[in-house]
């Protein structure tokens, strides 16, 4: 063999491996950043442009204007872990038999439901949590087991610790740890510490942005706020002028600036997809220190109030910024759309929630792909909602509701009410005030088909 011949057999070996490195980081550069800013017990109306609040929301209005406005956005359960675990697992409750909020040592969610931290560390992305987790407090539920590769915050709500307005004695027995990693980073969050969750969250978050700009990231930042006890740093007490509530929702909307000028920052914004919710509605039972809803009742009900969340979505150059969409979308659906845009694979497990990128993308003659979203409350399973968002069938069954509210970080006072079998036109009647039962009795009788079958199916 001639040196000229050898030459060019190596150069064409150098140019097929530049070909095949450069195809490799194409792929890694397609694959787009991932970010969840998901709030605890946040009104529908808390923030522009979804409500009118007394107090200035900058930076979510930014948001909305740079994205979509997901006005029918739907979580499975107004309460805590359930909420929580059917975001990360794309199962709805009764699947994944987390219900209600789980304390201390809670076992969490199984796992054996992959996380959507999982789905995308598999896929070669880096992983972190900041803020609130509640999917589990032992060694094989906290967010280090469940693939995050960096955490920092609390195990489970803020409110559960030895100065609990309802029931301090029984949470005093389980000191409310700060952690970071794997290792308890503060023993017994103080008053003071409550004042810098929301301060400390946003660091660790934004940190991590930079650090990570390089490659595909995800990162799920779950603030405790506004869930009672509310708390914000010494730089946003009084900024508000309407009491502690504004003070910590303006806090809340920077955090939510300082993440979008990270993004900005790192050069990353083109190729990083944004998502601002909620894990369910206001906790109204605690009057000022909660948050708004233009919705019939609030958390722990199955009505509107309690279930659906102010939601954003924004992608450069995918979605139209500004605009908004009235098509329902269930919590549930976000890891396997999230997943056909990051070309990760699904779960091993089954889950429940389907890509409905089709809709948001505005696809034509796109349709939503479930006949049917379930609705509980702990354990009970209550409602059904049309796959097309337009009808809701209430079960009978009970509910709190709240008739005299609270003030000053004290609950106020709740009775237990009784809805009977109910359908409501969600299009025309959000509030769930007129029964339609009797007017449409073929479409009540086909969710509650489906009802019936979910319910046997999950709630034996």
């Amino acid at each position: 063999m001639t040196s000229s011949t050898l030459i060019r057999i190596l150069g064409c070996v150098i140019a097929f491996s530049a070909t095949i490195t450069g195809q490799v980081q194409a792929k890694s550069s397609q694959r787009p950043n991932v970010v969840i800013i998901f709030l605890d017990d946040s009104g529908y109306g808390d923030f522009h442009p979804f409500g009118n609040p007394s107090y200035p929301t900058p930076n979510v209005q930014k948001l909305a204007s740079e994205g979509m406005r997901l006005n029918k956005f739907y979580v499975p359960q107004a309460v805590c872990s359930a909420s929580r675990s059917a975001l990360l697992s794309g199962c709805f409750p009764g699947r994944t038999k987390v219900f209600g909020a789980h304390g201390p040592n809670g076992k969490g969610l199984d796992p054996k439901f992959m996380t959507m931290a999982e789905m995308f560390k598999r896929n070669g992305y880096a992983t972190a949590h900041f803020g609130k987790w509640h999917c589990g407090d032992t060694p094989q539920t906290r967010p280090t087991a469940r693939g995050f590769d960096e955490h920092a915050g609390l195990m489970y709500s803020n409110d559960m610790w030895n100065y609990h307005p309802k029931n301090p004695k029984h949470w005093g027995k389980h000191p409310l740890q700060y952690w970071e990693n794997s290792r308890i980073k503060i023993k017994a969050v103080s008053k003071k510490d409550q004042t810098q969750l929301t301060t400390w969250s946003t660091d660790y978050a934004v940190d991590f942005i930079h650090r990570n700009s390089k490659n595909p990231f995800f990162l799920y930042l779950a603030h405790s706020m506004p869930h009672v006890p509310i708390f914000c740093s010494d730089k946003f007490l009084g900024k508000s002028g309407v009491g502690l509530y504004g003070d910590v929702m303006m806090e809340l909307d920077w955090s939510v600036g300082e993440v979008m000028k990270a993004i900005k920052n790192a050069g990353i914004e083109k190729n990083t997809i944004l998502i601002f919710s909620s894990d369910n509605g206001p906790w109204s039972e605690y009057g000022d220190h909660a948050g708004v809803t233009p919705f019939r009742e609030h958390k722990t009900t199955s009505f509107d109030g309690g279930i659906r969340s102010a939601t954003i979505m924004k992608y450069p150059g995918k979605i139209q910024g500004g605009s908004g969409m009235n098509r329902i979308i269930g919590s549930v659906d976000l890891l396997p759309t999230l997943a056909q845009l990051t070309h990760s694979p699904l779960p091993d497990n089954e889950i429940d929630g389907k890509n409905v990128w089709p809709l948001i993308s505005g696809s034509k003659n796109a349709e939503n792909p479930h006949d049917y979203y379930p609705v509980s409350s702990g354990r009970n399973f209550e409602a059904v909602i049309s796959g097309d968002g337009r009808w809701k069938l209430h079960l009978p069954h009970k509910y709190r509701h709240v008739t005299e509210a609270g003030k000053d970080g004290m609950p106020g006072r709740t009775s237990r009410l009784k809805i009977e079998l109910s359908l409501f036109d969600l299009n025309n009647d959000p509030d769930e005030s007129i029964n339609l039962i009797k007017k449409h009795p073929d479409i009540a009788a086909k969710l509650k088909a489906y009802a019936e079958n979910h319910k046997k199916q999950f709630y034996r």
